[in-house]
């Protein structure tokens, strides 16, 4: 759990960039052998869905008042100074740093969003990036943001130098996507707002949190898979060491299956692969699912049918921008995690 994964968001995004290319093979991730770790519970209860969580990101102070100007040093190296958090544009792929700056208390400053930030306060606001990791340059300086908050995971990053050429403060937050990095993740979006005491109160919050979701951790190792669905772009993967899934599998107290026969990062699902890591438990995106037809449709695919979750139907699906969110709510989304992979029938 506590595995370092830096560039998690970005190799997601490189693989996604082959598109059509990475399609169910014969090669492409180890076979070693392994064998289903636990007993399941549900082994017989059929699909489940992680809701997403309710609501809006809880705030951990009411409007607290930026002290400025402060300069931090941006995940980039470079020391940025930041003057004004009046409007503030916070983006990146899986909507966490948005999320971060509505739960310090500045909700209402934000001017647009990333297609992953979804919560209810910030769904009308105007939308600045296209397939996830693309982000308008032309959309961003129409809001006439203050300040950017960003990671590696947008770009590309000639839109960050137009941003930056404008006189607009860029401060990239580090990418790691780990649960240890959560909290890092809140001070520094604190720091360079300006109220970095409320950075250190919601980011103890949050460990706390963390804790005591992981508390609920089953002894039974169920082995889970991770498999990122894109049916409609033909693109199949399955997540392993440093994927982002991995840590919130084992914080459930379960076996990341990639992981296992030895995967890194994303890479191309395949049959034999999928057959060898004998996952008890199969984790989609909701979208995901629905793009390659459902339960019934998952099962169609090459090796899918073959594994002890195939065989009984051991789905479970989550809400898309919420299992990899890395957020302010990561405790919420393991809480709801290990109920539906760890529910009794």
């Amino acid at each position: 759990m506590t595995r370092s994964s830096g560039g998690a968001a970005g190799r997601l995004a490189a693989v996604l960039a082959l598109g059509g290319a990475l399609v169910l093979s014969g090669c492409g991730i180890g076979t070693t052998g392994v064998h289903a770790g636990g007993v399941d519970p549900a082994a017989r209860c059929g699909p489940s869905t992680v809701p997403a969580p309710k609501g809006d990101p809880r705030p951990v102070a009411a409007s607290p008042e930026p002290e400025l100007p402060v300069t931090v040093r941006s995940a980039d190296g470079a020391e940025v100074t930041v003057r004004d958090v009046r409007r503030v544009l916070a983006v990146n792929l899986y909507g966490s740093l948005a999320e971060i700056v509505h739960a310090l208390g500045l909700g209402d400053r934000l001017v647009g969003r990333d297609v992953s930030t979804t919560f209810p306060a910030a769904r009308e606001l105007p939308l600045v990036t296209g397939q996830g990791h693309d982000l308008s340059a032309e959309g961003a300086l129409k809001l006439d943001p203050s300040v950017v908050i960003t990671d590696k995971s947008m770009g590309p990053p000639e839109v960050l130098d137009q941003l930056r050429e404008s006189g607009v403060p860029v401060v990239l937050i580090d990418d790691r996507q780990t649960l240890p990095a959560v909290g890092e993740h809140i001070r520094a979006v604190a720091a360079a707002l300006g109220v970095p005491e409320a950075g250190r109160e919601l980011a103890a919050r949050v460990a706390g949190e963390i804790e005591g979701a992981a508390g609920q951790a089953s002894a039974g190792r169920l082995r889970v898979a991770f498999l990122y669905l894109r049916g409609t772009a033909g693109v199949y993967l399955i997540g392993g060491e440093g994927a982002g899934s991995d840590a919130m599998i084992e914080a459930i107290g379960a076996t990341d299956a990639g992981t296992a026969i030895g995967l890194s990062g994303f890479r191309p699902l395949t049959s034999e692969g999928l057959i060898n890591a004998a996952p008890d438990v199969l984790l989609v995106m909701t979208a995901g699912l629905d793009s390659v037809g459902g339960v019934d449709g998952l099962l169609k695919l090459p090796g899918v049918a073959q594994t002890p979750a195939g065989r009984n139907r051991r789905v479970v699906d989550v809400a898309d921008g919420t299992l990899l969110t890395f957020g302010s709510r990561t405790g919420e989304t393991i809480s709801a995690l290990a109920g539906a992979v760890h529910r009794p029938c």
